[in-house]
């Protein structure tokens, strides 16, 4: 194996391996940190992070008062336009808190 005209199966192309590694592994780093601190900053600002929620407050209420008064999952699901899948979530959610 070989880098341009370094013969990195030699002592030195191991030590020059090595030392891209690691400067890679530094990049990688940089990168995770710049990440962590923008979305840090976005959620001081009080930005909404994440993918819109396909609900109101009012809907979910509307949704729990429907599934308590015994109405099934799927028929919700086809009143309120949104998959089985958002109404167990909601309905789950509930339930944890």
């Amino acid at each position: 194996m070989a880098l341009g005209d370094m013969d990195l199966t030699s002592t030195a192309g191991k030590a020059i391996l090595g030392i891209l590694a690691s400067v890679a592994e530094m990049e990688r780093d940089l990168l995770v940190e710049r990440t962590q601190a923008g979305l840090a900053r976005a959620k001081a600002e009080g930005k909404q992070l994440g993918r819109p929620s396909k609900t109101t407050e009012e809907e979910r209420k509307a949704i729990l008062a429907q599934l308590n008064a015994g109405v099934t999952v799927s028929q919700v699901a086809r009143d309120f336009d949104i998959s089985r899948a958002t109404i167990i979530s909601i309905r789950d959610s509930a339930v944890e808190a």
